[in-house]
């Protein structure tokens, strides 16, 4: 089967979303142009890295740019995406791997999403040389922090933690291990 290369370097959308209820949530990576809708399925961890990573590298692009570039310090109001994902959610593949670059000459966020493989190699510099399919998108400074607070604000919204081991409260509670297992009798 040939290696599929999902470029959108110019997205209509690009954002992280979630199906289903809390604690059941399925999170995807959706990016549409006018023709093509693709979404691919992570984890709740990769979705919060990536958003975390890209708030960061933002930063240190306007810290060394010294505020003279086109990244904002925060995402602007306007672009707020609430907006649940698009159907149909058809799933393209399942990410392993991604990386994240900035391309100096257009001032570009670029995400790089690849399917997980068997081996657990290391994805190319390049996306064109992948051995395994890839969504690649390229972002503005303003769509790329409008993207990290949504990414955010969805890895937020599912179950509240733990206030003694950060774990995720379902709401019927849950065995802490900090606690070793007991709960106080009220």
């Amino acid at each position: 089967m040939a290696v599929q290369v999902y470029r959108f370097d110019s997205p209509d959308r690009f954002v992280a979303g979630t199906v289903g209820r809390p604690g059941e949530r399925s999170f995807f990576l959706q990016a549409r142009d006018s023709t093509r809708l693709i979404s691919v399925l992570l984890e709740k961890e990769q979705v919060s890295v990536l958003a975390e990573r890209v708030d960061a590298m933002l930063d240190e692009i306007l810290r060394r740019a010294g505020g003279l570039t086109s990244v904002p310090a925060v995402a602007p109001p306007d672009m707020d995406d609430l907006d649940p994902l698009e159907q149909p959610i058809v799933e393209e593949f399942r990410v392993g791997a991604m990386t994240l670059s900035w391309d100096t000459d257009s001032e570009h966020v670029v995400v790089a999403a690849y399917a997980v493989v068997d081996d657990e190699s290391e994805p190319p510099d390049d996306p064109d040389e992948s051995d395994r399919d890839v969504m690649v998108v390229r972002l503005s400074g303003q769509e790329a922090r409008a993207f990290a607070k949504r990414a955010q604000a969805v890895v937020a919204a599912g179950r509240p933690p733990c206030p003694l081991c950060s774990l995720p409260l379902d709401p019927a509670g849950h065995v802490c291990p900090r606690q070793n297992g007991y709960r106080r009798r009220i």
